[in-house]
């Protein structure tokens, strides 16, 4: 299927998702057109049945515009419309591997995200002040003032949807803690998550730090204290239109480092149980999940579509043949991950 370009997407400078999908497209060489959310979107094009950002107006043909959200389906829709420079592996082992830790930076780490932005004064303050302004650049000041109060008051009354809370704040934290370390070590082997060319995982990763290590000053500063490899990493994934790619950049499954499984263990050690504990909250109607995820208690509304998340796993991981789903095992064996399969 082709989709006539350059893609029309609307996001925000504030999205993880949105600096994910464009950093995926330069990468590609995609031709895109960006319209600024709520600013200069035209009339006349579809609404998403969920309101997420970025939302992609795809047109196939000659056919109407689509409008399209969620972005690990939408960079396997743009693997089968366009070639070349691809980021999803062709091992089945490997591309297990960029799809779980993708999940992990869409739907863990953006806990962090949402976290620094909405608990700390100082990060709250930023915020409220500098994304009203990507809306509407020439708003009056006394127009500002309003619509970062209602911003900001309607962002920190949905924290309970990521889960955080004053019970799972220390979780959060101390997680983004291990993972810069993590990330720090894997960095010191190779270039990329998946190699010396990124996968769909590196993008998912580069989105959410977009923001924990380049706006919130909380995080930023918990980055630069920690790991200025991190942080210098953003920065080289933000425009990857001129890395020259090839086959034998992608990682081998045969020599995959102990720096992978060193990632691997932070998503079993919170991720995990996290997944495990929302799906028995699901299956039991229950409007609340209550574990412990690394010693210390949790407690957040049920994710429905985290439910989905780990259904998409376990069925990913049914889809692999046999030798693969051995190999694959052998790699999750003592992470934690393993746990999510049982």
């Amino acid at each position: 299927m082709t989709l006539e370009t350059p893609l029309l997407l609307s996001g925000a400078p504030g999205s993880p998702y949105t600096r994910k999908m464009l950093s995926v497209l330069r990468y590609r060489h995609i031709p895109y057109r960006f319209l600024l959310s709520g600013h200069n979107v035209p009339a006349g094009l579809p609404t998403p049945k969920v309101a997420l950002l970025p939302t992609f107006y795809l047109k196939d043909g000659d056919g109407a515009y689509e409008a399209a959200v969620d972005s690990t389906p939408l960079i396997r829709r743009f693997e089968r419309a366009f070639t070349g420079r691809h980021v999803v592996p062709a091992d089945p082992v490997i591309e297990f591997i960029d799809y779980l830790l993708e999940d992990y930076a869409d739907e863990w780490l953006t806990k962090a995200m949402f976290h620094y932005r909405w608990h700390y004064k100082t990060d709250i303050d930023r915020a409220a002040a500098i994304l009203p302004l990507w809306r509407n650049i020439t708003a009056s000041n006394d127009t500002l003032a309003q619509m970062s109060k209602l911003f900001s008051e309607r962002q920190i009354s949905r924290l309970y949807v990521v889960g955080s809370n004053e019970t799972t704040a220390p979780v959060i934290e101390a997680s983004y803690q291990r993972f810069l370390d993590a990330m720090t070590a894997h960095l010191e082997v190779q270039p990329f998550l998946m190699g010396r060319r990124p996968g769909g995982s590196d993008f998912g990763v580069f989105g959410q730090l977009t923001q924990l290590t380049h706006f919130d000053p909380t995080p930023m500063e918990e980055t630069l204290a920690r790991s200025p490899r991190v942080f210098a990493w953003v920065d080289v994934m933000e425009d990857l239109s001129g890395l020259d790619p090839t086959d034998g950049d992608w990682m081998q499954r045969d020599a995959i480092p102990e720096t992978i499984r060193g990632l691997l263990g932070e998503v079993g050690r919170v991720y995990v149980p996290a997944l495990i504990a929302n799906a028995k909250a699901l299956a039991a109607g229950s409007d609340k999940v209550e574990t412990e995820i690394d010693g210390k208690p949790w407690v957040q509304q049920p994710f429905p579509y985290q439910g989905k998340c780990l259904q998409w796993l376990c069925e990913k991981r049914e889809a692999l043949t046999p030798a693969d789903r051995k190999t694959m095992d052998s790699v999750l064996e003592g992470t934690g991950v393993e746990a999510l399969f049982s």
